[in-house]
């Protein structure tokens, strides 16, 4: 048998969670599913933060590390606008950062709650401290939206997860392309739920935004089964062609990351690891993961391991 199989990938930091509801400068009831990136010589998390009301906004923390020390911004940095944005009536959600290189931008791809259902909207930003909305991209039911920072053929492309109303048809991951990030079109299932026992079977959604690597866009992404305690998300890989990232090239028979500690299994919402954002410094990966909808935790691992158990555990069928 592979040692493969038994490989712990991700390794938790031992101070985990590092950002818990009392780190808030503010009132609110828990901070979750952040997106990150670097920005200067600094990590930066988007914070969701959901307040007392039960509505979330985003929140900007910075930290030297990575790590230690992190700086919050005391009061929220981007809030709901639903005067002006209707979407946004009950709240933005689960931000993806994308840093354009071309445009000298960073994308944030996030979930607007509109009274019609969660939905896609993007906004661009050049130091989270102000934010240009782009709106609407995509209608409900959709979420775990994130763009490639580079375009395919002059077009822009971005991974999402729509919901049919349809029963038994499974919601899977799309991706869409658009000439000006505004108008997406040429939408297509890229990475579709497995069926029947998997851990993946039914309903997954992307993660973090895609890392380009020597192999092609590596894809971290989320199994929700149903159990008969509730919902359980875990965490899986695949690998899509760098040229061409409709092209599956790999995808992992078994997850590789799921709720252990007490801080991932309970909470708000039990049994739940939810990464928005990952950093890269090296051949290191940084993940920054929801635990139970009510704190924040890292965990770190080597590209090339994951690469190379993604080869070990390729499986792209729907068995």
């Amino acid at each position: 048998m592979s040692d493969h199989r038994f490989q712990e990938l991700f390794k938790r930091n031992p101070g985990n969670p590092i950002i818990q509801t009392g780190d808030i400068p503010y009132q609110a009831n828990s901070v979750f599913n952040a997106g990150a990136t670097r920005i200067g010589n600094k990590t930066l998390l988007l914070m969701r933060i959901e307040d007392r009301r039960g509505i979330s906004h985003l929140t900007v923390a910075t930290s030297e590390d990575g790590i230690n020390d992190w700086t919050i911004d005391p009061f929220p940095t981007f809030l709901p606008d639903p005067e002006t944005h209707p979407e946004d009536a009950w709240g933005i959600e689960d931000p993806r950062i994308t840093y354009i290189q071309e445009l000298q931008l960073w994308t944030v791809v996030y979930v607007s709650y509109s009274k019609g259902g969660p939905l896609v909207s993007l906004a661009t930003t050049g130091d989270f401290k102000t934010f240009e909305r782009k709106g609407v991209v995509m209608p409900p039911e959709d979420k775990d939206a994130a763009l490639f920072p580079v375009r395919f053929g002059g077009r822009w492309a971005m991974l999402h997860r729509p919901v049919s109303g349809f029963a038994g048809v499974g919601s899977h991951i799309w991706i869409s392309f658009s000439p000006d990030m505004k108008h997406w079109g040429d939408h297509e299932i890229v990475l579709p739920a497995r069926r029947g026992g998997w851990w993946d079977a039914d309903k997954i959604g992307l993660s973090p935004p895609p890392i380009r690597t020597e192999k092609g866009w590596l894809i971290l992404y989320h199994g929700v089964r149903t159990t008969a305690s509730g919902c359980l998300y875990r965490l899986g890989l695949a690998l899509l062609d760098l040229e061409d990232p409709t092209r599956l090239l790999a995808r992992s028979d078994e997850w590789i990351f799921a709720p252990e500690e007490e801080y991932e299994v309970t909470g708000d919402v039990d049994k739940v690891v939810f990464p928005c954002g990952w950093v890269t410094e090296g051949d290191e990966v940084r993940l920054y993961y929801g635990g139970a909808d009510k704190c924040l935790a890292l965990a770190t691992a080597r590209i090339p391991e994951l690469l190379d158990w993604l080869v070990h555990h390729n499986r792209t069928s729907l068995e």
